[in-house]
């Protein structure tokens, strides 16, 4: 893991040049260009907003902006992950050059969508004070939030990249676990809302995204700090996921060349 990160600070001009290049030509040709940053999520909220409170009616106090503050995270891990597992299988034309970094691939998608959650994130608090939810002094802990989030989706994201070399279906299932992954994880609905304590323990315990879209509906939502104890077990667990990714990634790069 070490040597990952040593390489990823010494291929660090190239990339965010990557990045660069990725965020210019996302919605190059478009109308309305860059704006997609800010429609995509909004326009995702507005149908879940009209499942659940017109037809399903969820009684959710602000339900727009509870939803939202669960939905950027989970977009920017969800595109990650999808985009991630081909992140070197499509690339033979940088792969076949001489000695370039197979694990910027992934990360530049990675770093990619977290950009554009960045950037999506004064809409966020915008729709908040709309609705009279002011930002509190609890956002503090966003920044370890997000790196918690930030090594957890690196680590699936290099494990995915490096299997789906040579196992093709694998971006495939990956599309179809996600749908499954964000129904199971608490973006559309509070996990208060789940009575049974056994239920929620193993939910915690099985699905990362459980902590992480409740560390975030804690800050901007319920105005209070996120629990440190599934936090701090997330991001132990996170880190340890990288070591196990990156070794994965090691033992298999020399063979992406040949292989895609």
């Amino acid at each position: 893991m070490i040597r990952l990160v040593r390489e990823l600070y010494q291929y660090r001009g190239l990339l965010l040049s990557l990045v660069q290049r990725e965020l210019k030509a996302r919605y190059r040709g478009s109308f309305l260009g860059f704006l997609w940053t800010f429609l995509n999520p909004t326009l995702h909220m507005l149908v879940y907003v009209l499942l659940f409170t017109v037809v399903m009616r969820q009684n959710i106090p602000n339900y727009p902006f509870f939803m939202f503050v669960g939905l950027l995270p989970w977009i920017w891990f969800s595109t990650s992950i999808g985009g991630g597992a081909s992140a070197i299988s499509d690339r033979r034309d940088l792969l076949t050059k001489v000695r370039f970094p197979a694990q910027v691939l992934p990360t530049t998608v990675v770093v990619t969508n977290l950009c554009n959650f960045v950037f999506s994130l004064p809409l966020m608090l915008g729709l908040g004070i709309a609705y009279g939810q002011w930002p509190t002094w609890h956002v503090v802990l966003f920044p370890a939030v997000l790196l918690v989030q930030l090594i957890f989706t690196l680590a699936l994201t290099y494990i995915l990249a490096a299997i789906n070399v040579t196992f093709r279906d694998l971006q495939h299932i990956v599309g179809n676990l996600i749908t499954l992954w964000f129904f199971a994880s608490p973006v559309l609905y509070p996990f208060s809302t789940i009575q049974d304590e056994n239920i929620r323990t193993l939910m915690t315990a099985l699905n990362p995204m459980v902590t992480l879209m409740t560390s975030y509906q804690a800050m901007f939502y319920e105005h209070r700090l996120p629990e440190a104890g599934p936090l701090l077990v997330l991001a132990a667990v996170s880190v340890a996921l990288l070591y196990g990714a990156s070794s994965i990634f090691e033992s298999r790069r020399e063979e992406f060349a040949e292989s895609i």
